[in-house]
């Protein structure tokens, strides 16, 4: 296969292949992948196109991406470089070879303090930079808000910038040196050069001679186009960069090829500079009641000398307030504004920024700008606002509705902020004029707002309408003398419009660099020059309609469970791994496929077949999902609310269809049952513990690993307690609650729930034992779905008619009682009873910090030495249903501890998960990324607390540390004789 003129490659036949396949496992030491689950994973980036490429490398070192350059240059394919895959413009899809940098090629080679530079591989994410230059005072000057997930090998290609350009200008300014593979798979390093080393590699045959040759030819060729014809604004991503090469006597190359997105050569080492972090910021947040005013007061703020200032409009302040991820912004915000204006000001002099701070607050308030300024200082004020902000784009993107969703297609614009007020005016009659919703956020302290109106692109006509707005942008931002691509690139949304942009000389000499770089057009072909047009490859024109497909679960989104999977619009935030707990299997892996994004994704292509039904039972759908822990922190912290527990639960449920349902799975779903009939057997029941052979015959049996200790059963379980303790307390003024005796509180850990019962009835609550029934989590888990409707449905009815209206329900196990809360809605569509159990689901901890609050209970003073420390994981299912906000208040009422909330993610265990031989080491994985190095961080002193059964069997069998749960710590706080963080009783038998 060959490739001629200007065109791209075609995709390989299936006999190609399969042939370019078999030489890439040949020569690579990283992985090869051309099923058609991962082809199709890769064929979509952040943005509105996909393309599906001929297959996906994941390379180890340089030597495999020359490797597979050299590969496709024998087989006429083309090559695309990706990292985090969150380009918005369509950058890093294409019809060739991908090479995913981000799995293995992720090291800090060098990080010399002293130089402030670092060596890095391309798959460095730029937290993970950012962490390692910390201790010394160091960090990547360029600020995006995908940090979290971003790659530097990324943000070279983008040229990205984000909120800091204005003190540390963008990618480009901060790239010293680059090790890259050329288009014909050979090797170089760039780096400015000195009048012999030019002359010595313009001496060299092939393609490095070739580039050093012509390249000043175009230059001295191009001189008046280049002086004249590039966008004055200094805010540039969009074209080859020749304004910086002319002109430049150390004739630097690495810098040149920023921004290129990867069409001329493929980084694979980089050297950056790294510039010193401020050790404070401040932050100015002032209300406006729209978003003219807001921008309006821009001047203001940058006559103030800001770090930043940026813009978030009413569509993601209300979109923030509907996530329990992000609701902490609204508590601290004043009225109801239509836009906020953060302003940040960072540096080491604390009087200083406290000046400025004051300055702004002084100038907004005799200028009239706004009717609020909040004042944040503390790193602590300063969370909620700065984590709303850097997900502004996801929380947009979350606005949208089936294919209707906000597109990244003019979102990139930037002009001088002197013309920001009348641009975004004529900017906002564009969009009336064509019928479009848009929202605004983005950085006004460097004229670039993000701007994503709401197309549907499966609808006739929209197409054609996004096109024709993206024309009349063009022309507008053209006329302030802006730039069409501030930090995004051009990618396939933009590069269509370079030659108007640049007119015909300068673009002919854009095409000429492409050439002399690329001769045969290997390398990301279609961006930046010779590009298709914008409205080719659109991802939802290209979707089938779906097949008509009865689900189990009840999806109520546009497109069924399919829409459910399709919200996805792949911007990674499932990807990072410096905190929260999405997506934990990810974390393990850096496999694509084992993150919310790649799941949604193979389940998109999976209900897209002509029948779902068979679709779901596929083995290679099956191992995509395999490692997805159903921890549900996707649900809340990506911002779409993708549910991968659900889909999974739903997936399950079919491939049981097709393959029937092992006997693990009905062993797990029978957990109450099985943990009843382990009570009931004890001590005998707890002998496998202590006996390895039949540990390892369980193995073998069942699969379940015989490297992580049983539950240890209770014969006197919670029940039987509850049964024999006698008369209750005669009084209950609070009334009665409704107490679930879950399985594990029940009959392996009963010690907690009689110190919640105990506790609750000290309170003055009239406690009534619901141990009858289960609510299904355990079978849903296992994809036995049926089963788990018949369980939450027997066990809603049992609620239902044997409590009192309006009474609470509470518990002790998360997992159970919240289960009621959000899956029992999806089991049981239309139970009217459902709502009303939903309702009256409460925490124990918020029932016990309103009668500490009132005085019904009393917490001796003397009980905690003071600075006791408390430090508290909270279980994934109450982060993503109802937040940890209630436990940790709880934990804080004790007098003396010092309470620390962990940010260390899944525990890993997740159920049975942990449980399951072949995820054994995965589950370990995951525990041990930040959980297990927090807890060992810690002295004797510190008392581990955990809501969660999960999280304490795996934190005693991670660190040897005993964790407690909440209630027992304030059973002992009350009492006052048990010493502080004594562990757990042992279970009897």
């Amino acid at each position: 296969m060959t490739t001629t003129g200007n065109a791209p490659a075609a995709p390989p036949s299936t006999s190609a292949a399969a042939e370019v396949e078999r030489r890439l496992r040949r020569d690579l030491d990283g992985d090869v992948r051309f099923d058609d689950y991962t082809r199709h994973l890769f064929s979509r980036d952040a943005s509105m196109y996909a393309i599906t490429p001929a297959g996906v490398v994941f390379p180890r070192h340089t030597g495999d991406v020359a490797a597979t350059v050299a590969a496709a240059r024998d087989f006429g394919l083309t090559v695309t470089a990706r990292g985090a895959g969150t380009s918005l413009a369509g950058q890093t899809v294409g019809a060739g070879i991908i090479i995913d940098m981000s799995r293995h090629m992720h090291k800090i080679i060098e990080l010399d303090p002293e130089a402030r530079t670092a060596r890095v591989q391309p798959g460095v994410v730029q937290d993970e930079l950012n962490r390692a230059a910390a201790p010394h005072g160091l960090m990547f000057g360029p600020d995006t808000s995908t940090s979290n997930r971003a790659t530097i090998g990324g943000m070279i290609g983008n040229n990205s910038a984000g909120s800091g350009s204005l003190r540390h200008g963008m990618t480009i300014d901060h790239v010293r040196a680059l090790e890259v593979v050329l288009a014909d798979g050979s090797r170089t390093d760039l780096r400015p050069l000195d009048p012999d080393e030019r002359a010595r590699r313009a001496a060299l045959p092939g393609l490095e001679g070739d580039i050093h040759r012509g390249l000043p030819a175009i230059l001295d060729g191009s001189a008046d186009a280049i002086a004249t014809r590039f966008p004055d604004f200094w805010r540039r991503a969009c074209g080859y960069r020749l304004d910086r090469l002319a002109g430049d006597d150390a004739f630097d190359l690495a810098k040149f090829v920023v921004g290129a997105e990867g069409t001329l050569v493929l980084a694979t080492e980089a050297v950056v500079d790294l510039v010193p972090k401020p050790k404070r910021t401040v932050i100015a947040v002032g209300h406006f009641t729209s978003t003219a005013a807001a921008i309006a007061a821009t001047e203001d703020a940058l006559s103030c000398d800001p770090a930043g200032v940026e813009l978030m409009d009413r569509t993601i302040l209300d979109l923030s307030r509907q996530r329990i991820e992000y609701a902490s912004l609204g508590e601290i915000l004043q009225g109801d504004p239509d836009a906020l204006l953060f302003v940040s000001f960072s540096g080491d002099d604390e009087d200083d920024l406290r000046e400025r701070l004051d300055r702004l607050v002084g100038l907004w308030r005799a200028n009239g700008h706004g009717y609020h300024t909040l004042e944040a200082v503390t790193p602590e004020q300063q969370g909620s606002l700065l984590k709303v902000r850097k997900s502004s784009l996801g929380l947009l993107m979350a606005a949208g509705s089936g294919t209707r969703r906000p597109l990244a297609f003019i979102e990139d614009t930037a002009v001088d902020p002197k013309h920001l007020v009348e641009y975004t005016t004529r900017f906002k009659e564009v969009l009336d004029r064509h019928g479009l919703e848009a929202g605004f956020y983005g950085h006004c302290s460097v004229g670039c707002l993000h701007i994503r109106p709401f197309v549907d692109l499966a609808a006739p006509g929209e197409a054609e309408k996004m096109r024709a707005v993206a024309e009349e942008v063009k022309d507008l931002v053209t006329a302030f003398g802006g730039v069409n691509s501030s930090e995004h690139g051009d990618g396939l949304a933009r590069s269509e419009f370079n030659r108007e942009i640049f007119g015909d000389e300068l673009y002919e000499a854009m095409r000429e660099v492409k050439r002399v770089f690329d001769p045969e057009l290997r390398l990301n072909p279609g961006k930046i020059v010779d590009a298709p047009p914008m409205t080719d490859n659109l991802r939802d024109a290209s979707l089938p309609e779906p097949q008509p497909f009865q689900t189990r679960l009840s999806f109520e989104v546009v497109g069924g469970m399919r829409g459910a999977a399709d919200r996805c619009m792949n911007i990674g935030l499932c990807r990072k791994s410096t905190s929260g707990a999405m997506c934990p299997s990810y974390i393990a892996t850096r496999d694509e496929e084992h993150a919310t994004r790649g799941r949604a994704n193979a389940l998109v292509k999976a209900l897209s077949e002509p029948d779902p039904r068979a679709a779901l039972g596929d083995e290679r759908l099956h191992e995509v999902l395999d490692l997805c822990l159903m921890c549900k922190a996707c649900k809340s912290e990506c911002p779409l609310g993708v549910d991968m527990a659900k889909l999974k639960s739903e997936a399950q449920s079919h491939h049981h269809d097709v393959h029937g349902v092992p006997l693990r799975s009905r062993v797990f779903g029978a957990i109450r049952p099985m943990y009843r009939l382990g009570s009931a057997f004890a001590p005998l029941s707890n002998l496998p513990n202590r006996i390895p052979p039949l540990r390892w015959l369980v193995e073998k049996l069942l699969g379940i690993t015989a490297k992580r200790p049983l539950p240890t059963f209770a014969r006197k379980h919670l029940v039987r307690w509850h049964r024999k303790r006698g008369a209750a307390p005669a009084e209950a003024p609070m009334g009665t609650l409704t107490f679930l005796a879950d399985s594990f509180t029940t009959y392996t850990e009963p010690g907690i729930g009689r110190a919640a019962v105990e506790l609750l009835e000290r309170a003055g609550w009239g406690v009534r034992l619901e141990s009858r029934g289960c609510c299904g989590r355990s079978s849903l888990s296992k994809g036995l779905v049926d089963d788990a409707k018949a369980k939450a449905g027997a066990l809603v009815g049992l609620l239902s008619d044997g409590t009192e209206p309006g009474s609470p329900i509470v518990g002790c196990e998360p997992s159970c009682i919240l289960t009621l809360k959000d899956e029992a809605a999806s089991m049981l569509p239309g139970d009217a009873r459902v709502a009303d159990i939903s309702g009256r689901v409460r925490q124990v901890e918020e029932l016990l910090t309103e009668a500490i609050d009132s005085g019904r209970l009393t917490l001796s003073e003397d009980a905690w030495p003071a600075g006791k420390r408390i430090l508290f994981h909270g279980h994934c299912h109450q982060k993503a249903e109802v937040g940890t906000a209630a436990t940790v208040a709880l934990l804080r009422r004790i007098p003396g501890a010092e309470v620390v909330e962990l940010d260390a993610g899944c525990c890993g265990m997740a159920g049975s998960f942990g449980f399951e031989a072949e995820h054994y080491e995965v589950s370990m994985q995951v525990g041990a990324d930040r959980l297990f190095p927090a807890i060992e961080a810690e002295d004797d002193g510190t008392v581990i607390a955990a809501t969660g059964v999960s999280c304490r069997q795996q934190i005693a069998h991670g660190t040897a540390r005993e964790a407690v749960h909440p209630v027992r710590l304030i059973q002992e706080a009350l009492a006052g004789a048990p010493a502080p963080g004594k562990a757990p009783e042992k279970a009897e038998g």
